[in-house]
């Protein structure tokens, strides 16, 4: 069977990403039951490689490994030879040899590709400049706990047109939901993502309007890694488009809210908002590892349809 790769939610199937969401909840209640005791990866290792600092991360994956038995390597490039010009198809081979699975954070997803054309094991996108598709596992896993089935429903981005942004349309396309992007102008999202999803996705900018009768919305930094020296520049023209309770009140009353976190409060968000009950960013966090681990399963071992007993 050729080997899978996880590089956006585009690499899945439509059926296969609801199996992953269903299996992740199943994953995460049966933790929830028994304890730790599903231990399928036991003698298997993941290789991480970080080229961008991370909390979430790198704690979900380590933990998905630790709890199912297997073993993660933390791998950044003072590591690794990449740091000292290794070619990344290089890389790949090596460690294609060695470990059962790669997981990659990175900047260039040109890069991620070409690492991934080169590896025989499977390789996760852990988060690069275009794309961050384990961060929607975890948030379309939130919404379905929150809310049910998430098709046919309107979702509003607000805030940059960046990887996150890119997720959320690949999202709408393979889950069937309406999504609007609502960003400053000049901050839309990538033109030939955008094209492809259709008319399941509109942009915006007024974010009151934006907002209005929606079922979630939800926001990043405006600043993302590597962008920092743009700081002053994008509070500027940001302006107006920070998340407030009061924008959420003109949402659905059972709307809810979602932040990839970090959190930046007092800038894209209110100081306050995290507080407020239509928040959900901890259970979305928390989702990181079981929708994680629901995707290691996947990749390693294909579909499991019910709760296994311990190997």
């Amino acid at each position: 069977m050729a080997t899978r790769h996880f590089l956006t939610l585009l690499d899945l199937s439509p059926e296969e990403l609801r199996y992953l969401i269903q299996r992740a909840i199943s994953i995460k209640n049966g933790l929830k039951t028994h304890g730790p005791s599903y231990t399928p990866f036991s003698n298997r290792t993941l290789a991480m490689i970080f080229e961008k600092s991370s909390t979430r991360t790198r704690v979900s994956f380590e933990t998905a490994m630790a709890q199912f038995g297997g073993h993660a390597l933390f791998l950044s490039p003072r590591d690794t030879q990449l740091g000292r010009g290794e070619p990344i198809g290089d890389t790949a081979r090596v460690l294609s040899e060695m470990v059962d699975a790669v997981m990659v954070r990175t900047f260039s997803h040109a890069g991620l590709e070409t690492f991934a054309a080169a590896s025989s094991v499977p390789v996760i996108n852990a988060l690069t400049d275009d794309y961050h598709p384990c961060q929607l596992l975890a948030d379309v896993m939130t919404w379905t706990e929150k809310r049910g089935n998430i098709r046919g429903r309107t979702a509003v981005w607000i805030g940059d047109g960046n990887n996150m942004c890119h997720s959320w349309i690949n999202a709408a396309r393979q889950f069937d939901f309406q999504l609007r992007v609502c960003c400053p102008r000049g901050y839309e999202p990538r033109q030939d993502i955008f094209d492809a999803a259709g008319d399941r996705v509109s942009v915006l900018h007024d974010p009151m309007a934006a907002v209005e009768g929606v079922d979630l919305v939800t926001t990043d930094v405006w600043a993302s890694m590597g962008q920092e020296e743009e700081q002053a520049k994008r509070e500027a023209d940001f302006a107006g488009f920070q998340v407030t309770e009061a924008m959420l009140d003109r949402a659905r009353s059972d709307v809810i809210f979602l932040h990839c976190l970090p959190a930046h409060r007092g800038e894209e968000i209110s100081t306050t908002l995290l507080d407020d009950p239509r928040a959900v960013v901890w259970q979305e966090a928390g989702n990181r590892l079981h929708a994680q681990k629901a995707l290691l399963e996947f990749l390693l071992l294909g579909r499991v349809e019910s709760w296994p007993t311990q190997q």
